[in-house]
């Protein structure tokens, strides 16, 4: 037998999947152009078509709270639990939380 691949995207099928309107390569320009400063909350969200900058798909669908900027990158914090992480995510896979 040989063993089943488990790479980054392993089971990523449906959880990444865009809706049929939104597909392409391209994101909207205002999702990037967006400005988070510290202390801003967020909701994790995923682009699958671009890969760079993207957090594993244990933190899609997560909120976290911007701390600082690194690059293009935006560090994040996350709680999963009672854990803490901290992530460094591009704003193609982020959104603002209301």
């Amino acid at each position: 037998m040989v063993r089943a691949p488990r790479g980054y995207r392993h089971r990523t099928r449906k959880v990444f999947k865009k809706h049929i309107r939104e597909r392409g390569a391209v994101p909207p320009l205002s999702m990037l152009l967006h400005e988070y400063k510290p202390g801003d909350k967020v909701h994790i969200k995923v682009n699958p078509a671009i890969h760079h900058g993207m957090p594993h798909r244990r933190y899609h669908g997560k909120t976290g709270t911007v701390i600082g900027k690194r690059g293009k990158a935006y560090i994040v914090e996350v709680y999963v639990g009672n854990k803490r992480k901290v992530l460094f995510v591009r704003p193609e896979h982020l959104r603002p939380a209301p």
